[in-house]
């Protein structure tokens, strides 16, 4: 009885992924629609305007799971085909100028920046829309754009072409997390380094659970790209280097927070090779990183936790997880404000703690629940994370997500880093 269900469940999910394929057919070709636009505003106002469009020759997504159900992320863009406005494509996601939104400055600056959207290339005509995330925590429209994809103003001239290199390659893109690693301040004599350094990324990613029981659904693949000048820009020391993504250390005077606002030079470099998730390697022996969901990461390479660091950021930019550190004189304001559940599967403010990890939790667990020093690594609902003492809760009491000295993620991280994995890969 239980082959015959298994085999019927088995029939059913290959009408479902061959249904999906037909859609993906239906609606796309197997090569890249890129909308890039400025994102303006201060503190509490923003306005998108459109920049261009590019065609780019790979697509390295799902051609299943083309709607985004996750619900994670400050942003989301919707793809709907214009003749029957029905959603054909979407995907979540966060930006830097999003982050710069909650820090002093935007409290007395209007300022740009420059972010870019992918998508499937449609076969027909389709209206892209962009939502933002207000401050209740419900998803607004801000943007929308007619287009054309027989227009001739759409680019197809390719900007930063160089060599790549597999680093890992386990099968077809379609059927796997795509991973494309770039190169910040590594210099054509440094590209061996380079080479060595996504190896130890490779290896460093793939030594923690649960990625490395899963290592056979991912692709890394590297691209050659030297720069200038050998290092990153680190303003506190008066350290300017000519680089070929402009990433800099300080960012929002956070002196670890290394990042670059050159989104169209990272997405003119990951062109190169059909990818999901972006992630830039700083040749560089201070220590620091950051990484923002689904838009890109970026950590060092020198560094003695640089296995952590890389495991640590990747779970921002691939999973959505929040950090569940406090960090006192924090540059943010009202990161997670009152009132409002995190989208973040790893953090709540209890307000909708049912749609967190309520279902993992012992029945007699106390919410909140105090620090029991014998058991560190007991699932419970810690005050103190985003950054915060008081009105966001953390999982553990501590995890990869929180402080570095552990060497494993907590259930409920592990659980959304799977559920990740499963949506791109199935």
């Amino acid at each position: 009885m239980k082959q015959g269900i298994t085999l019927i469940a088995c029939i059913v999910l290959l009408l479902q992924a061959n249904f999906s394929w037909a859609q993906f057919d239906k609606y796309f070709h197997n090569k890249t629609l890129r909308m890039d636009y400025a994102h303006c505003g201060d503190s509490q106002n923003e306005e998108i305007y459109f920049e261009e469009l590019l065609e780019e020759p790979y697509w390295g997504g799902s051609k299943v799971n083309l709607i985004d159900t996750m619900f994670y992320g400050n942003y989301y863009v919707n793809v709907y085909d214009a003749a029957t406005n029905q959603l054909i494509y979407s995907r979540g996601y966060c930006t830097l100028f999003g982050e710069w939104q909650t820090t002093d400055e935007a409290k007395i600056t209007r300022r740009c920046c420059l972010e870019t959207v992918v998508m499937p290339f449609p076969k027909n005509d389709v209206r892209i829309e962009i939502c933002s995330r207000n401050k209740k925590g419900k998803l607004v429209k801000k943007f929308e754009y007619a287009v054309d994809v027989d227009s001739y103003f759409i680019k197809k001239d390719r900007r930063l072409q160089y060599p790549t290199f597999d680093v890992l390659y386990t099968g077809n893109p379609a059927h796997k997390v795509d991973i494309v690693l770039l190169p910040e301040g590594y210099t054509a004599e440094e590209m061996e380094q380079f080479k060595a350094d996504c190896q130890r990324f490779v290896e460093g990613l793939f030594s923690f659970s649960p990625y490395k029981e899963n290592r056979n659904r991912f692709n890394v693949r590297a691209v050659l790209a030297p720069s200038q000048e050998s290092g990153v820009d680190i303003p506190g020391e008066y350290i300017w280097k000519n680089t070929i993504l402009n990433s800099s250390f300080y960012t929002f005077d956070s002196e670890r927070y290394i990042m670059t606002y050159d989104h169209k030079s990272l997405r003119d470099l990951a062109a190169n090779v059909p990818y999901d998730f972006i992630y830039i390697i700083a040749n560089t022996q201070k220590y620091g990183g950051g990484a923002i969901y689904n838009h890109y990461g970026i950590s060092i390479n020198g560094n003695l936790h640089a296995a952590k660091v890389y495991v640590h950021e990747f779970g921002h930019l691939f999973a959505g997880l929040g950090d569940e550190y406090v960090e006192i004189g924090s540059s943010y304001n009202d990161m997670y404000p009152k009132g409002v559940e995190p989208w973040e599967p790893n953090l709540t403010t209890l307000v909708n703690f049912n749609k967190k990890w309520k279902d993992m939790l012992d029945k007699d667990t106390p919410v909140p629940t105090p620090i029991d020093r014998q058991n560190l690594k007991k699932l419970g609902v810690y005050e103190g994370g985003g950054y915060v003492e008081k009105g966001v809760y953390r999982p553990v009491p501590d995890c990869l997500m929180n402080t570095l000295s552990g060497n494993d993620f907590c259930p409920v991280c592990t659980r959304a880093i799977k559920k990740q994995i499963d949506f791109y890969t199935r």
